[in-house]
């Protein structure tokens, strides 16, 4: 009642200052402009309680430099009559997971600062809905992350790198300010590289002998003093994907307990471990790559995505799985029958930059069936599958996509973060007939006064018949008797897609006046394993020819001026966008995003390896034609299109070096019109997650340049020598 009370009170204030805050200044609708995204708030991750009558949530906005994103832990009432009540004062607050008694909220806190200023590793802290502070219950020296709770609620299990060594370390007492460390304390920052994989997109460099293992904390009473965790597992290999037994006597968790797992097809192995401590010890091992596991309500099956290891293929669709929780079990797939991507979501730039995702496995508390979500034909549903027969139902319908989900344990409640070409995301409630009921919308004020547009799907024969889909993002204004520029959009992967999903590049480009069309060509994901898998050893290829003929099929409507033509696409699209240029001179300008040049360059230096044969029969030193043949760089003489090339710094999954900069040097041998854009600290993630500040400019540095070569506007930043700057007048 005290909870029920307390919640009541907070959410009439806020939604009383919410409906303030909410009443557009004007009725006037204006153009989206790039900088909009400063205002962008995301929402993550949402948790629904035990009781399905709230959700948790993670609130992600800009921070206050532009430079990065801070994150809070909101909740909200599933009955959608009251507006959202931040829980957290913190600005790294993520990861809520509810106690099992929906009293407590544990999350992850980062954004601590040491004595010299430098970011601490994030810490478990707890909250309980009853009032008060939330309280930090962890201090590993380095963090505690991905908490989850023991089905009886007196433990959390908890995800951290800490060795015994950096506990003893950071017990020791520090020299005084003056005082000289002594030389044996010297932390070398050299890196000693004897493995194939040694850094990562999203992390760096990585050290060998520091692994994410499981620790056990006990949860703590308002008067305890800090909790010690026990490190549960140990040794030179990750674990993850923590799953309680219903008893709370066991943890289960995947593993890969191989030195150097690129010699070898994808395995996983199913360990289990005593929650009080013991030997681990293996339950079974999976001959593919799996994730998402999940133990069923009886405690005697799993579930999870994985694609098969055999046939060696460029794309092998991702499943849902079942298996008994026995030893030496096999795995059954569910969705054989099933010609859709298991688990995955089509893509835009405005997935939440922070925050994290849920599960997007969930048993109905029967276990007679799965919840789930699949990748179809441009959409993202919530479906439900028949444990017994394969057979899947959608949940949810319409021009959408399901970003993340939560179904609380007795699915009486589902909760969808749903995203439309138009709402970049906000939480609805599911019924059981599928209706939606909305319960925030974080983005009501800005949307109020931007005129946003629905894109128009197109459905089109390519060369050979494959059926191919695409959208057509229109100005707002659009006229079809006008002639308007067009861009190609392509996107990356190539394994992936484009769908009904929010997508500010597209819609900001629109509203600059061109009209942009992005496809899914052969390779993409969501159209079944045949189509996917199509590219494979023929990458870049005829892929190629499906976005021709789509280009073809849109000026044939008549309100394209198809001598203002441009073409765009970042890490697979800027493969396909550097092959285009070199095939035809149709285009009048060009921006190749984190590309791939020369393929037999990237093989060497990209932060994974391509050893097992899935886009290529052979390494390039036994069989360097067939990475020349598909290189741009070997076709550099053909491109006489003025190409901008935008790169990340930190980029290691297209490293620099082995796309824009070589095509780059070349050009400029060559004397054809090139410019290189070089972000500093940007990974791949450079249009998705990068800093705000980076993402702006990276936008208004494709449209410049395409303003530059095909609406005559001046931008002397890309020239040889630039013209003078404009200054304001005195």
């Amino acid at each position: 009642m005290k909870l029920r009370l307390f919640l009541a009170v907070i959410a009439l204030v806020a939604s009383l200052a919410a409906q303030e805050a909410t009443q557009p200044a004007s009725a006037q609708k204006r153009l989206l402009t790039e900088k909009d995204l400063f205002d962008f708030i995301w929402v993550a991750n949402p948790q629904l309680s035990p009781d399905g009558h709230l959700v948790a949530l993670t609130r992600v906005n800009v921070d206050e430099k532009r430079t990065g994103y801070e994150t809070s832990i909101w909740i909200v009432a599933t009955d959608g009559k009251q507006a959202p009540i931040r829980l957290t004062n913190g600005k790294h607050d993520a990861q809520p997971r509810w106690s099992p008694d929906g009293k407590q909220l544990v999350f992850v806190r980062g954004g601590e600062k040491d004595e010299a200023g430098k970011p601490k590793p994030g810490q478990l802290a707890m909250l309980s809905l009853a009032g008060g502070e939330a309280r930090i219950i962890t201090d590993l020296p380095k963090g505690a992350s991905t908490p989850v709770w023991s089905p009886d609620g007196t433990r959390i299990a908890l995800s951290s790198t800490t060795t015994p060594e950096d506990i003893e370390k950071a017990q020791h007492k520090k020299p005084a300010d003056n005082a000289k460390a002594p030389e044996s304390e010297h932390e070398s920052d050299v890196h000693i590289i004897s493995r194939a994989i040694y850094r990562s997109n999203d992390e760096g460099y990585l050290d060998p002998k520091r692994h994410e293992h499981i620790w056990i904390l006990q949860v703590p009473t308002a008067s305890d003093d800090l909790p010690k965790p026990v490190q549960l597992t140990s040794g030179n290999y990750d674990e993850g994907e923590v799953v309680w037994s219903q008893d709370s006597s066991r943890i289960y968790f995947l593993t890969e307990r191989v030195d150097e797992p690129y010699y070898e097809l994808p395995t996983t192995d199913i360990y289990s471990v005593p929650s009080a401590g013991g030997a681990p010890a293996q339950l079974a091992n999976v001959p593919m790559d799996i994730g998402g596991l999940i133990l069923s309500p009886d405690g005697r099956k799993f579930a999870f995505h994985g694609s098969v290891a055999q046939p060696i293929r460029s794309y092998s669709q991702p499943d849902l799985w079942i298996m008994d929780a026995s030893p030496d079990a096999k795995p059954q797939n569910l969705s054989a029958a099933y010609d859709f991507d298991m688990g995955s979501s089509v893509f835009g730039d405005n997935a939440p930059p922070r925050g994290g995702r849920g599960h997007t496995l969930h048993w109905s508390p029967d276990g007679r069936s799965l919840f789930d979500v699949v990748e179809k034909q441009g959409r993202t549903p919530i479906v439900r599958v028949d444990a017994q027969t394969g057979a899947v139902t959608e949940v949810t319908h319409g021009d959408q996509a399901v970003l993340d989900y939560s179904v609380n344990p007795d699915a009486s409640t589902i909760v969808a973060l749903i995203s439309t070409p138009v709402m970049i995301g906000d939480l609805f409630t599911v019924a059981g007939d599928g209706t939606q009921t909305r319960i925030t919308d974080f983005n009501q004020r800005l949307w109020s006064q931007l005129n946003l547009t629905a894109p128009e799907d197109i459905n089109y024969s390519s060369f050979d018949g494959k059926p191919i889909q695409g959208w057509i993002q229109k100005p707002p204004d659009f006229d079809p008797k006008k002639k308007y520029p067009l861009i190609l959009d392509i996107h990356g992967g190539p394994h992936a897609a484009y769908g009904w999903v929010f997508d500010h590049e597209f819609q900001w480009m629109a509203a600059k006046g061109y009209v942009v069309f992005y496809p899914n060509p052969r390779g993409s994901t969501s159209y079944g394993q045949d189509f996917g898998n199509i590219i494979q050893y023929h990458y870049p290829g005829d892929d190629y020819r499906d976005l021709m003929v789509g280009v073809d099929e849109i000026i044939k409507r008549g309100y394209i001026d198809p001598k203002k033509l441009a073409v765009t696409g970042g890490s697979g699209g800027g493969v396909l966008t550097d092959w285009t240029i070199t095939h035809t001179d149709r285009f009048a300008a060009a921006v190749s995003q984190r590309d791939i040049s020369n393929w037999a360059s990237w093989w060497y230096t990209a932060d994974f390896t391509l050893f097992q044969p899935n886009w290529f029969k052979a390494p390039p030193f036994e069989d360097p034609q067939d990475y020349n043949n598909r290189s741009a760089i070997t076709f550099v003489k053909n491109i006489h299109t003025p190409v901008l090339f935008v790169l990340g710094e930190s980029d290691y999954r297209t490293p620099q070096d082995s796309g824009g900069e070589q095509l780059f040097r070349a050009l400029k041998y060559l004397k054809r019109p090139t410019a290189m854009v070089v972000f500093p600290r940007e990974t791949h993630e450079l249009s998705r997650s990068g800093e705000p500040w980076h993402r702006i400019e990276r936008l208004e540095h494709i449209v410049g340049w395409f303003d530059k070569w095909m609406m005559g506007i001046p931008h002397p930043e890309y020239d040889t020598t630039p013209g003078p700057t404009s200054k304001s007048a005195p």
